[in-house]
Parts: structure tokens; sequence; C-alpha cells
């Protein structure tokens, strides 16, 4: 089995994680061809629980913050209107302090679940990266893709693609112009193929003569009498997840099939669905109704609120104009958060809160402590070292004074004005006396 590396995303953060996500992706797609059931349905459903599985522990750690932070909202609510309208340096760094205490007294940090986001935000999106292009990382699939991308560059280079007057085929290309080049053909190619619906897939097996291309034995696209593997990679449910649901809407208006419309509408009003109940058993902080409508927190409250609203007819919009593998993946992880927060929310109304505020705040003193000890002992050692230099000046102070004596001894006897019996006139006495010794 040849490694593929198609166009993986490349960013300096989400990539590296999205290619780690792709092995993951590509070992459960290989687990259920053992099994006979080689589905990329199945793969995104086993796939976004086994990853909100490994996520759960930082989620807990999420809710438990929100369940702490609606406890302390009123005592921080009230330093707020204490200092509301105090816009000195002196009263700012006061209410900063105060409102540092309280999340210090309920054991949680001011970054709140900041870490946990920060954290969980670049596998979520890399999560849609390795949906959103499978061949890229699931090299079974992108193997299945290369054998018609071959034969379509030995045809013509790919010019009947890249040249297409269809505008979905164009719309495809042109999301993939910058990889349709001579170093990058191939993959290029494959991007756009794993992009289009089955009806331009058929459209381009026509031209190309594709009918009769196999991978491992296997016909590569459907016919009249074989299910390709394209089409058995892709279909979930009687669904074909290559194709998008607004493509399936056309189909649906045109054939005036009943049975399409409900194919085209099910996945987008699923997504919205789950979003929204996943969105309602999210916990909410609390919030004082009469609190300043310009107040930093009320103000984020409020954008909470609205995104709230928005998720699901985002949701609706997105399932719909993407291809129904993204959809499915978007449904299933909303059930799977949705039970997520079910259970935790079991978890977290179990947990005595009180107990746990108390649990905090030992921890919290017993950190004060630790603190306190550690200011207490740089300060000993600061002023041990104080002390050291002050031992180093005072020695060459005296240093100093000694000199400053002998050049003034120096300078009396110079000048001659001695007393007799003085040290100075005797050691002068016994000076003189050496000196004549010497000379003989």
């Amino acid at each position: 089995m040849t490694e593929v590396f198609l166009t993986q995303y490349s960013g300096k953060i989400v990539g590296p994680v999205a290619k780690l996500l792709g092995y993951l992706m590509n070992w459960i797609f290989e687990l259920l061809n053992v099994f006979g059931i080689p589905n990329v349905g199945l793969s995104i459903i086993l796939f976004t629980i086994l990853i909100y599985l490994l996520l759960l522990p930082l989620t807990i750690k999420q809710q438990k913050f929100s369940k702490l932070q609606s406890k302390m909202n009123p005592e921080i609510q009230a330093i707020q209107a204490k200092y509301k309208g105090k816009t000195d340096n002196n009263s700012m760094l006061a209410q900063q302090e105060e409102i540092k205490a309280v999340y210090g007294k309920y054991g949680v940090s001011q970054t709140g679940s900041c870490l946990q986001l920060i954290i969980q935000m670049p596998i979520l999106f890399a999560l849609y990266r390795v949906i959103y292009s499978i061949p890229a990382y699931v090299t079974r699939i992108g193997d299945t893709f290369g054998v018609l991308a071959d034969k379509i560059i030995s045809t013509d280079g790919g010019s009947f693609i890249i040249n297409s007057d269809v505008s979905s085929i164009a719309s495809a290309v042109n999301q993939y112009k910058n990889n349709l080049t001579d170093a990058n053909l191939t993959n290029g190619i494959i991007d756009v193929l794993n992009k289009l619906s089955s009806a331009d897939l058929q459209t381009i097996s026509d031209h190309y003569g594709l009918a009769d291309l196999t991978y491992n034995g296997s016909l590569i696209l459907s016919n009249d009498t074989t299910t390709g593997l394209i089409d058995r990679y892709n279909s979930f449910l009687g669904l074909n997840l290559g194709n998008s649901p607004s493509f399936v809407m056309q189909d649906a208006i045109a054939s005036k099939s009943f049975i399409l419309f409900i194919a085209a509408i099910i996945i987008p009003i699923l997504a919205g669905l789950t979003q929204w109940i996943n969105v309602k058993l999210m916990p909410t902080q609390s919030t004082n109704e009469k609190a300043d409508p310009n107040d930093q927190q009320a103000q984020m409250m409020q954008s909470m609120k609205t995104m709230n609203l928005m998720m699901p007819l985002f949701s609706v919009f997105m399932c719909y104009s993407f291809p129904m593998g993204v959809g499915l993946y978007w449904v299933a992880g909303a059930v799977v958060r949705t039970i997520q927060q079910i259970v935790i929310n079991k978890h977290i109304d179990s947990i005595d809160i009180d107990a746990e505020i108390e649990k905090n705040q030992e921890k919290y003193k017993k950190k004060l402590e630790k603190r306190k000890e550690q200011t207490a002992n740089m300060m000993k050692y600061a002023n041990m070292n104080t002390k050291n230099i002050s031992d180093v000046t005072s020695k060459n102070l005296s240093e100093t004074n000694k000199s400053e004596a002998v050049n003034k001894a120096k300078n009396v006897y110079a000048s001659g004005n001695i007393r007799k019996d003085s040290l100075l006139a005797r050691a002068n006495m016994v000076k003189e006396y050496d000196e004549k010794n010497n000379n003989k």
C-alpha cells in the first residue's frame, strides 16, 4: 500500500494536528475495511466519537469552571458596582486586586477555561480539515482516486477538467487551482474529483472512459450492474456523502421526487436541531439584570447569547452547502456533545459545589502561605546579600581610613612638628638610628 500525501492542510498549528488526526482516521477506515465495511460515514461517526471522548476531561473542567463562575459572579458584580465610574489608576488597580482575590478564593484562574479552549480549538479545526479532505488523509481512498487521476492526466493532462464550462466543476477547479500545476497535478486532480457530485463525476468518466478502471480488482465507478468503490465508500443510509444537499435538492426539483427532497433536507435539519439542543444544554452564567450594559462582562454575555442563537442557523446553512460527509460530521459532533453534556450536567449536579469551593479555598490559602514563605526566603536572601555588601564596604572604608592615617603621619613627620614624647618621635629616633648603622 502506498503512502498518499495529497493537499493536506499546511497551517503551522492546525496542519500538524490534522496530520496526526489523519493517521487516526486512516486507521479507523482500514479497521472497517478488515470487517468488509470500508465506509466514510461510519468512519466519520467513530472518528468524531473517539475525538470527543479524548477531549472529555477538558470539557468537564470547562463545565466546572462555569458552575463556579456562576457562584462568584454576584461578588464580582458587587466589586464592579463599588468602583463604578472610578477611572483613576488607584481605583482600577484596587478593583483588579479585589476581583483577583475573589477568583483566588474560589480556586479558579481569571483566564478561566481559556487553556482548555486553546487546546481544543486546533483539534476541532483539524477534525474538520480531515473530514473535508478525506482522500488526503485516508490512503485507500486517495489511491482509488489516484487511478482515475493517472488516466485523466495521461489522456490530456486534465485539460477537460481544468477548462470545464460546467459551473460546479469550474468551482472545484478554482478552489484547487494552486495545486493544478505540473508538480502537484495528480494531487490537484484528486482533490477536484473528491469535491464533485456524482453527476459531474459521471460526465468526466464518460469523457475520459473511466468506467472500466479498477483498484485492487474492484471497479472504481459504478455502472448499471455494479456499485463502484467510490459509491461504496460514500454511501451511508442511502445517501451519497460526496453530494451536497443543495445538489440533491436540484435533482429533487427536476425529478419531482419527494424521497430526494427528504434526503436533501434531512442532514441540514438534523444539524440545526442537534446544535439547538446542544446550546440549550450548555450551562449559562447568571448575570445581574441591573448591570451596566456598557460593562465588559455584560457585553461578553450578550455576545454569547447572540452566538448561541446563530449557531443552529449557521449549521443549517453549512450543512446544506457542503458535501453530506461534512454535514454528517456536524450532526455526529452535535449528538456526541449533547450526550456528553447530559452526562456532565448530571455529574456536576451531583457535586457539592460548596464543598468544592471550600476545598479550593484551602488550596488557595496554602498557595498564599507558600507564596509568603517564598517571599520571606527571598527577603532573607536579599538581606544576607545586603549585609555582605555592607561588610565589604565597611572593610573598604577601614582600609581607606588606615591609608589616610599613614599619610597624615608622614605629613606631620615631614613638617618637623613632632612632640618629643610622642610615639611618632620615638619611631623617628629608631628610624634614624637604623639609617646611620646601615650607612656604616
